[in-house]
């Protein structure tokens, strides 16, 4: 170590970046995590909503809903940095996915 308290050498660097890159991990390790929770939530509403349109003979699909809600996403990962054509694409699969279990 050098007397300013910093790591000299390739090794110094190296250990830094590891543990950086432990550090960095853990991190998409938990967002990972709260995503899945999250969708699991989401997908518990899902499942009222399609239970409540069957027992009032709604259609499964709302495309009015569905156009609202990838426009307002859309504006949402613009604002988050987010590209919006990937923010669209991942509500289409959940979208998806919630009407497969709708119309199971």
């Amino acid at each position: 170590m050098e007397p300013d308290g910093s790591r000299a050498g390739a090794a110094g660097a190296d250990g830094e970046a590891v543990t950086e890159l432990a550090r960095l991990r853990d991190s998409i390790d938990n967002l990972d995590a709260a995503l899945v929770h999250v969708l699991a939530e989401r997908f518990k509403c899902t499942q009222q909503v399609g239970l409540l349109k069957a027992e009032h003979a709604m259609p499964p699909a709302d495309p009015e809903r569905e156009a609202r809600q990838i426009e307002r996403l859309r504006r949402l990962a613009a604002e988050a940095k987010l590209d919006p054509e990937f923010a669209e694409k991942f509500l289409s699969f959940v979208i998806a996915e919630v009407l497969r279990h709708h119309e199971a």
